[in-house]
């Protein structure tokens, strides 16, 4: 549950980048942050490569004691020795997730702007929920998860959750007393310093 404790954050990686690259990027970042958990969200369907960029991924955060979780291949999580699985679309396989997973995997949900559906995955199992976006985008179709949402499920659901989604200072500042995690990832990686965009973005905090 939501308290005035300052929120921790989950790392979303590009759904693309240059593994001669990013993995440094991606140290610097969690050496400049404390950051709670790496999400891979790549775009590709290209099993070889998810499964090199997972490779680089889990070894620079684990390095750091930093969780990584994988987004929709839940068959990779074992074999490339992760430590859980994030669903961008809400929690319908969860129940079987967690049986093939084990209580010791991390299972997410993202569940867009409907509470139902966070409630829905957050009583199958989920160890959070995700609801975005938070900010303005062209992307989608215009909806935006709002202020009461997180209010409401701060004060009335256990399951921790994540706000994600076109974030800006303003918005860090006003849902800070009421989201347990930040989902930031787009709004750093074009900055030819991420960590310090990071460290700007989260200012409100403290």
């Amino acid at each position: 549950m939501a308290d005035t404790d300052r929120p921790q954050i989950t790392l979303i990686t590009p759904p693309a980048f240059d593994l001669d690259v990013y993995p440094d990027q991606l140290a610097a970042v969690l050496d400049g942050v404390d950051i709670a958990c790496l999400r891979l969200s790549l775009a590709s369907k290209d099993q070889d490569m998810i499964a090199r960029a997972a490779d680089a991924c889990r070894v620079v955060a684990h390095a750091r004691d930093v969780a990584i979780v994988i987004d929709t291949h839940l068959l990779l999580v074992e074999r490339l020795g992760l430590d859980g699985v994030h669903f961008p679309d809400g929690g319908r396989n969860l129940r079987q997730t967690r049986k093939d997973l084990g209580s010791d995997a991390i299972i997410g949900a993202f569940c867009g702007v409907t509470r139902h559906e966070g409630i829905s995955a957050a009583e199958a199992g989920a160890d959070y929920i995700a609801f975005g976006p938070v900010g303005n985008t062209t992307l989608g179709d215009g909806s935006r998860a709002p202020f009461d949402l997180f209010e409401w499920w701060s004060e009335m659901i256990e399951v921790p959750v994540i706000a994600e989604g076109a974030l800006t200072v303003d918005l860090i500042e006003t849902l800070g007393p009421v989201t347990d995690f930040f989902g930031i990832g787009e709004e750093i990686w074009a900055s030819e310093n991420p960590a310090a965009a990071l460290r700007a973005l989260l200012a409100p905090l403290g």
